[in-house]
């Protein structure tokens, strides 16, 4: 195999690696309009040194329907090893990666989920009832808090209120991670400074508070009768696979903080932005609220994957493969990153007509098509709790438009997006005001 990466920016790695890391947008629609469809990228780790951009639906399909044992979707996600463990259901392949998802499917199989939705409403109404006397919130600190307390009680299982107290303030520094601390894991010898001592003491912290937590609820005398993702994962350790070794305490703390990660910050970061869509379109607002007033949640459902669309929350995807391979028509080497770019996918005008128009009818007429649509990734790796995510926001998007209506403060017109952690989400944190209903 002749091997010729596809052409892109010319800029030194650590240049194209900051950009990527602080202003990934600019770069990779800058990219996009120069080099086309498909262009490399020269990173440096821990992002990998070569990184091969796609955003074609049918490149996309290539990629979601290969082998996963020739792209491994772990290997692409070694940047996260630190914060979710090596266990983490994103970072491992193959066997590893099957049998933690057989064990973890059946908590959010779709019996599940309704078990978990008269919680999550209780949950949501408790938090934007105490929206109620502001005339104006920061709907991304609101939603980081409601999707927090959904977290802790819902997988954590956790209701005593003083038992969260104590866990939530060392989650929320994870999601708060200065990007810097990534470059550093490479040295041990950091971990005795700055940031890269702040985020170890918080990870040696929250340990302790995770593992205390795993051993009094293996001891819990009606484990079986609780409903909490921890305690399903510990009382049907064994999966429907007889032949799958339950969870060690160590493989369900890193699952336990992968789920915390996935489903809390993603979730709030596309609520806070569906918030601002809705503010900034009364018209669609209207529509919103008359669903949500008359049990529609398709209509809700709709909104909310529309604003994963506009403002994607995670931008790409990535998989390295373990073979040399032709993708797209292209020959790449083993080692090399393939990025499936859900920020770029989710820009196309092929895909999506109006593609800057805020319009969730889109959901509902048939026209988005199979690999266009990516907040959740695909193939063997999608999430498993996109159903749980889109329920959940459902749920909280009923209870915001039956208490409040939306507006944007004085002077705002729009909200530009920021990178936190690894997520897209508004830099301002999507101020709206509130007039009670």
């Amino acid at each position: 195999m002749t091997i010729a990466y596809p052409p892109g920016p010319r800029l030194p790695r650590i240049v194209q690696t900051a950009m990527y890391a602080q202003w990934r947008t600019a770069l990779l629609t800058r990219a996009q309009r120069r080099y086309g469809d498909v262009f490399g990228l020269r990173l440096v780790p821990p992002y990998g040194k070569r990184v091969v951009v796609f955003s074609r639906p049918e490149h996309i399909r290539q990629i979601f329907a290969a082998d996963p044992a020739d792209l491994h979707a772990g290997e692409g996600n070694r940047l996260l090893v630190h914060v979710m463990g090596e266990h983490s259901l994103l970072l491992t392949d193959e066997a590893e990666h099957a049998r933690a998802r057989r064990l973890l499917m059946p908590a959010f199989a779709g019996s599940a989920l309704r078990g978990y939705r008269t919680l999550v409403e209780a949950i949501a109404k408790t938090h934007i009832e105490r929206w109620a006397g502001r005339s104006q919130v920061h709907t991304l600190d609101r939603m980081n808090d409601l999707t927090l307390d959904v977290i802790m009680q819902v997988v954590f299982g956790m209701t005593e209120e003083t038992r969260r107290a104590e866990l939530a303030p060392r989650l929320r520094r994870i999601v708060n991670i200065n990007p810097i601390v990534f470059f550093g894991w490479k040295y041990p010898r950091l971990q005795r400074f700055g940031p890269w001592k702040s985020f170890h003491d918080n990870q040696t912290a929250m340990n302790e508070l995770l593992y205390r937590e795993i051993v009094q609820r293996r001891a819990h005398p009606e484990l079986a009768q609780r409903a909490d993702v921890l305690s399903r994962l510990l009382a049907f350790g064994s999966g429907e696979n007889t032949s799958d070794a339950p969870l060690s305490d160590a493989e369900l703390r890193d699952q336990l903080i992968t789920l915390l990660l996935a489903g809390h910050e993603t979730t709030a970061s596309a609520l806070a932005w569906a918030c601002h869509e809705l503010a900034a379109d009364p018209a669609i607002q209207d529509l919103a609220r008359a669903a949500a007033l008359g049990g529609d949640d398709k209509y809700l459902e709709a909104v909310l994957k529309e604003s994963m669309r506009l403002r994607t929350v995670i931008a790409a995807t990535g998989r390295r493969l373990t073979r040399d391979m032709t993708i797209g028509g292209i020959d790449l080497p083993r080692g090399t990153i393939v990025s499936t770019s859900i920020l770029l996918a989710h820009r196309r005008t092929d895909s999506f007509p109006d593609v800057a128009r805020f319009r969730p009818e889109r959901f509902l007429d048939g026209s988005v098509a199979a690999n266009t649509w990516l907040p959740f990734g695909g193939g063997v790796r999608r999430c498993i709790g996109a159903g749980f995510s889109i329920m959940e926001g459902t749920v909280i998007l009923r209870e915001v438009l039956t208490h409040y209506r939306l507006s944007l403060p004085a002077g705002v017109t729009g909200e530009r997006a920021r990178i936190r952690n690894i997520t897209h989400v508004p830099a301002h944190g999507a101020p709206v005001r509130l007039t009670a209903l």
